[in-house]
């Protein structure tokens, strides 16, 4: 393992544990808040979600609301080191566990977001996103930017925010984080 990528796991492994410890029903809610008035500007933009796993910040509730007023979608793994794939999500459609028992929707058309909801385990003041590892996010980011705009939203709770994180040129930064204390905009 190079330093960079030692550097990451270590600040991955903090991260979760802070992650933990914030995860809380109530700052969920403030952070949906925060969520919903950010996206509030961008009606009708295809929007990416994504269905929580572990102790993620869960935005189910923040897609309800936004997939009354346009398409919502949510990745799906279609294999290791690809790009993700974004199906089409509606409330109370049929579901089935995909990848790392995140659940996707069954027989989905694959939309292109405009604007993209990411959990994360860690982020920096200068946008830095600290994923699990595995890439996905960031291949599918360069991928998006390359053809159109797309503004990109982590979704985190206030604890997870870190000193300067370790970065690769093939890392994609965000262009805000929504937590329970509000919006920061990079």
């Amino acid at each position: 393992m190079d330093d960079t990528a030692t550097l990451k796991e270590t600040a991955r492994k903090q991260a979760y544990a802070r992650r933990k410890l914030a995860q809380d029903a109530g700052k969920n809610r403030a952070a949906v808040d925060h969520l919903l008035a950010h996206l509030a500007p961008m009606p009708g933009k295809i929007v990416a979600g994504y269905m929580a796993i572990r102790t993620e910040v869960d935005p189910l509730q923040a897609m309800r609301e936004l997939a009354e007023s346009g398409p919502v979608c949510v990745p799906v793994v279609t294999g290791a080191e690809q790009a993700l794939e974004f199906h089409q999500w509606t409330p109370g459609c049929a579901m089935e566990k995909g990848a790392f028992g995140a659940m996707i929707p069954v027989g989905a058309p694959v939309l292109v977001p405009q604007v993209i909801i990411l959990p994360l385990v860690a982020f920096d003041l200068a946008g830095t996103r600290l994923g699990y590892g595995g890439g996905f996010y960031d291949r599918s980011l360069q991928i998006l930017r390359a053809s159109g705009p797309l503004h990109t939203v982590g979704f985190a709770y206030a604890a997870q925010q870190s000193d300067p994180l370790p970065s690769e040129p093939t890392d994609q930064r965000l262009d805000a984080v929504v937590t329970e204390q509000g919006v920061r905009v990079f």
